[in-house]
């Protein structure tokens, strides 16, 4: 079984076992597992897969019909879209098959015929037990905001979408059984739950040799990564890239952007709203309370997080990257900065096992909602809700060597200023709490101390 995809190897086995035919739309980011999923979902099927080219309609006809006939399938060197479809359904197969056309919106964007002729095709009766047609693309900004407008009524013959989504932290752990907690934590920060970027780093070095070896090294993939993630869904890259290199400095709010990069407001409104359809950045929605008076409004943040990282420590520093060695620059530009950096993501991971208790059944109650708060004066990193209103609240420390009372005692001034309950307090620290601390969690019932040996 392919690594954290049971519920969507499941979701699309269910509509294969439907009767009659299927079109359906999976999409994602690149390096997400899209196509590793597609090939575990059909390694017991009959199938065809294409990967589109981007390119002419006559040309993507001609590449097409040039691979089927590598394959003894036999087509017209131009074919039509309706032709190569019937042509990859050879007689004598049995059972339902399963077309796959990877990054088909380089086809749709060139043609106007080719949704009609594969709706056709779909609606034709002679193919058997039918045929289950998936569409894949790595563009999800256009298939979320462009796809329905350009295909026009060939939407309503659509049977399903499936948007492939980063994994959890738990599938890294399970990836990389060498990598202790800590180090986990940080590849995470890094590489987030994408998996084509995991296999480039190796658990049999420490996190440091993976950067230097890997992200450091021009001959190595992962060394323009960060840029080229950003240049292929995007033009004028040199505005975004100043929009990003800004949040990346510390630069969260719309008028921190603006005095900065000096561009209008109404321009980083726009580029950020593309950002923020490519995934690429979120604006950050601090939880409702009724404390609103104290909270924090428009931040934004990088939610790629290797773009993240790419935009603090490579893209400020290029000409010292091309001068020095990768041990020199990460020793100087990215070692003494690498733990708050990495702190922000720990309270990602600290969030999904709150999260996973709850589905376990080990948290104090049900759990329905979950957030965090933002607050002018401080934040609160996690906050959990049942629906009779008890809460969890939490913090969580990576960076500091211990987290003490005074950081204890400044949650509860934050939830005071949100306004909200304290029925039960996590805190969470990579490292050790003072003497104090632990005195009060073992008065207090409603109090937990979570180092990284008990997530």
């Amino acid at each position: 079984m392919i690594l954290g995809r049971a519920q969507e190897l499941k979701y699309l086995n269910t509509y294969y076992d439907r009767e009659g035919s299927q079109i359906m739309v999976v999409y994602g980011e690149k390096n997400v597992g899209k196509t590793s999923l597609l090939k575990e979902f059909v390694q017991d099927k009959s199938f065809h897969y294409y990967k589109a080219r981007s390119a002419s309609e006559r040309e993507q006809l001609y590449q097409w019909g040039k691979e089927l006939s590598e394959n003894e399938i036999r087509t017209l060197k131009y074919p039509s879209f309706g032709e190569l479809l019937r042509a990859v359904i050879k007689d004598g197969q049995s059972g339902k098959r399963v077309i796959i056309i990877d990054e088909f919106q380089y086809i749709v964007k060139a043609s106007d015929t080719f949704m009609k002729e594969l709706v056709n095709f779909v609606h034709d009766g002679w193919h058997g037990e039918g045929v289950m047609v998936v569409l894949c693309s790595s563009s999800i900004g256009w298939v979320e905001n462009s796809m329905i407008s350009k295909i026009g009524a060939a939407a309503y013959e659509l049977s399903g979408f499936l948007k492939i989504k980063e994994l959890e932290f738990e599938d890294m752990m399970e990836y990389y059984p060498g990598f202790n907690m800590e180090k986990c934590i940080e590849a995470y920060a890094i590489l987030g739950g994408v998996p084509g970027l995991w296999r480039h780093f190796s658990d049999k070095l420490s996190i440091k040799e993976n950067i230097c070896r890997n992200l450091l090294n021009p001959d190595k993939l992962l060394y323009e990564e960060g840029q080229r993630i950003v240049e292929e869904e995007l033009r004028e890259t040199g505005i975004y890239n100043t929009i990003l290199a800004s949040i990346a400095a510390g630069n969260h709010k719309l008028n921190d952007l603006y005095l900065h990069t000096e561009f209008s407001r109404a321009k980083i409104s726009v580029y950020l709203k593309n950002l923020m359809e490519l995934e690429l950045v979120e604006k950050v929605f601090s939880y409702d309370t009724e404390g609103k008076a104290n909270v924090q409004k428009g931040i934004y943040r990088i939610k790629n997080h290797f773009v993240h990282f790419y935009f603090t420590f490579l893209y400020p520093n290029l000409s010292r990257l091309e001068q020095m060695t990768a041990f020199e620059f990460y020793g100087k530009y990215i070692a003494p900065y690498f733990k708050a950096y990495v702190a922000e993501y720990y309270k990602t991971v600290c969030m999904q096992r709150v999260q996973q208790w709850n589905k376990w059944g080990k948290l104090p109650f049900d759990a329905v909602e979950y957030g965090e708060w933002v607050g002018k004066l401080g934040n609160i990193d996690i906050i959990a809700k049942s629906e009779e209103d008890e809460t969890i609240i939490g913090i969580c420390n990576f960076e500091k060597p211990m987290m003490r009372y005074d950081d204890y005692e400044w949650l509860l001034f934050c939830a005071e200023k949100a306004k909200l309950r304290t029925d039960y307090i996590y805190l969470f620290s990579s490292s050790r709490f003072d003497e104090k601390l632990n005195l009060e969690a073992k008065v207090k019932q409603n109090l937990r101390l979570i180092t990284l040996d008990e997530m």
